[in-house]
């Protein structure tokens, strides 16, 4: 294992981040908040060429053929920028294709969605909000050469946006071995969805109702849950980057404000008080480069430890993100709470990655477990 980036690495890192402050600007993701779709095509379009919707795809799909280290330097860069776009949705659902689907299915899909053509989600939360396999009531019933779904999935990503849903039904007996993964086409007869207010105005998420819905498999029916273990792993580590980057750009707003701000006669960040913060909010970032760094080690080599790796980096980072982004807003006083200033929209983004896909206690227990303690 590396624990260092490589120059290749690096650059993508410099070059991601130019490009996100020259196109996507703070005023820019302020200004697609109240928009209905929620982010700019020829940005999303842009964000394709440059190689980064199909990072982790392989090359004879169109993509890049790089690995999950790659991958978390650009999340890392649109944590950091609270970029509004369909990424992380169709990540997701380019990975289920990938991991899951047939060659035929992978071949009609993942090029179109690499270049931009398409957008892609995936569909696995229901009424409880977690992603527990006894869960999922959605139902698939064999009609014809395909199944139907009924049921309801609640906090999809950019689902108002995709062009194909990867939706996770049960098409057979209790337990993970009767959940099976489903492609569902845009315009589907039988398909609302419904957008939900969110927390994050940067990231949209919609209710999916389902109601006889034509859905095709995604490959074997019992490799349905299988194939989202896999997709989960490589979500939860994302989301640990675009925290880690999050926490990094407000550790770095709340040092130059301390600088600034002058308080009878001298900067508020000479007070002790105001130190040890920014202190603790620096050892929150260090100790969540490690840990995310290595969870996506572990995730791309397939080591044993991969999903532990990857509920500890989610469980420390979504923590820090939350603290760092708080202190940033006490550290700025009362403008902190002000719309003007972007403290909030960062603690809003901690609060939405905290709760997607478990939350820390969640999988705290989850590494318990892991652990057999």
């Amino acid at each position: 294992m590396n624990f260092g980036f490589s120059e290749e690495q690096e650059l993508l890192r410099s070059t991601a981040r130019e490009f996100l402050a020259r196109e996507a600007p703070m005023s820019a993701v302020r200004g697609l908040m109240d928009d209905a779709r929620g982010f700019k095509a020829d940005l999303y379009a842009k964000m394709a060429e440059l190689g980064w919707l199909g990072l982790l795809l392989p090359e004879e799909y169109g993509g890049a053929g790089l690995t999950l280290v790659d991958e978390i330097v650009v999340a890392e860069e649109l944590g950091r920028a609270l970029t509004p776009s369909p990424f992380f949705a169709s990540f997701q659902g380019a990975l289920a294709i990938l991991h899951g689907g047939t060659e035929t299915q992978r071949k009609e899909l993942l090029p179109d969605i690499a270049a931009g053509r398409k957008i892609a989600t995936l569909a696995i939360t229901e009424e409880s909000g977690n992603e527990n396999p006894d869960e999922i009531a959605t139902r698939a019933e064999k009609k014809g050469s395909g199944f139907a779904l009924t049921g309801t999935k609640l906090f999809v990503p950019d689902a108002q946006n995709a062009d194909v849903i990867v939706v996770a039904a049960r098409a057979g007996g209790p337990g993970e071995s009767g959940i099976a993964l489903f492609t569902v086409e845009r315009g589907a007869p039988g398909i609302t969805i419904t957008p939900l207010l969110s927390m994050d105005q940067t990231r949209r998420i919609a209710e999916v109702k389902f109601a006889s819905t034509p859905a095709q498999p995604l490959g074997a029916l019992e490799s349905g849950w299988a194939t989202w273990k896999t997709v989960r792993n490589h979500a939860l580590v994302h989301l640990a980057a675009e925290a880690l980057g999050g926490a990094q750009k407000v550790l770095e707003d709340s040092v130059k404000y301390a600088k600034e701000r002058v308080q009878f006669g001298k900067p508020i960040g000479v007070n002790q008080a105001i130190k040890h913060k920014c202190a603790d909010m620096l050892i929150q970032v260090e100790s969540s480069k490690s840990i995310t760094y290595y969870a996506a080690w572990a995730v791309a080599e397939k080591t044993g430890e991969a999903e532990l790796a990857a509920s500890m980096a989610k469980a420390y980072t979504s923590d820090a993100y939350r603290a760092t982004s708080a202190e940033n807003i006490q550290i700025h006083g009362g403008v902190g709470f002000t719309w003007e200033y972007d403290c909030h929209l960062y603690f809003k983004r901690a609060k939405a990655i905290e709760v997607t896909y478990g939350d820390p206690s969640e999988h705290r227990e989850r590494v318990a477990q892991l652990l057999k303690l």
